[in-house]
């Protein structure tokens, strides 16, 4: 559990049966996802550095399905 407090700190911020920080964590985790997606978008058209974009733009759109994943577990109090 200390693996996940370490890379994942927003979801634990999430209080059980608390809609308003769930809803305020679902909030940052996607407009986060979104800017960096809009703007890995917008560089991977570059074409050599296109493919490294395009993993690291994977990578944080991984980081944010993880976010939201462990928010709603948190907030169904399935995750302690």
């Amino acid at each position: 559990m200390q693996f996940l407090k370490t890379f994942w700190p927003l979801p634990f911020k999430v209080r059980p049966k608390d809609v308003t920080s769930l809803v305020v964590q679902l909030i940052i985790a996607v407009v986060v996802c979104a800017v960096f997606g809009l703007l890995i978008g917008l560089l991977a058209w570059i074409p050599i550095a296109g493919i490294l974009f395009g993993l690291v733009g994977s990578l944080v759109e991984l980081y944010g399905l993880i976010d939201i994943v462990l928010c709603v577990l948190i907030f169904l109090d399935l995750l302690k």
